[in-house]
């Protein structure tokens, strides 16, 4: 078993949520429901099965939790990328949002290699 709070992908993952919550607050009350519930949720779903996948007792079992957080990752991207079309959010939030993204998606995945 792995110590979740000392993994640095949970880490990053979580203070991506801050920042998903942060920008998301802005967008238009109509959307509570909608697009800025859905990336919330998406967004928490990263660090979330990063912890639950550390709890399994073989690599193996991590390792599908960690490819689920990446599958949440891609969700996020395409969400904030409608949410720029629809002029939710701008041009510097997005571009910090999608980097930090890819660099804990890149970081995932290479940690999950390691536990195949």
């Amino acid at each position: 078993m792995h110590q979740f709070k000392e993994l640095l992908i949970w880490k990053k993952s979580r203070l991506f949520c801050s920042k998903i919550y942060n920008v998301t607050a802005n967008f238009p009350n109509e959307e509570k429901f909608g697009i800025t519930n859905q990336l919330r949720r998406a967004a928490v779903s990263i660090p979330s099965n990063i912890a639950e996948g550390s709890s399994r007792n073989s690599n193996k079992d991590f390792a599908r939790f960690l490819e689920i957080a990446i599958g949440s990752a891609y969700e996020v991207e395409t969400q904030l990328l409608i949410s720029s079309d629809l002029g939710f959010i701008n041009e510097e939030n997005i571009i910090e949002l999608i980097n930090l993204l890819e660099e804990i998606t890149k970081i995932t995945s290479r940690f999950r290699a390691t536990l195949l």
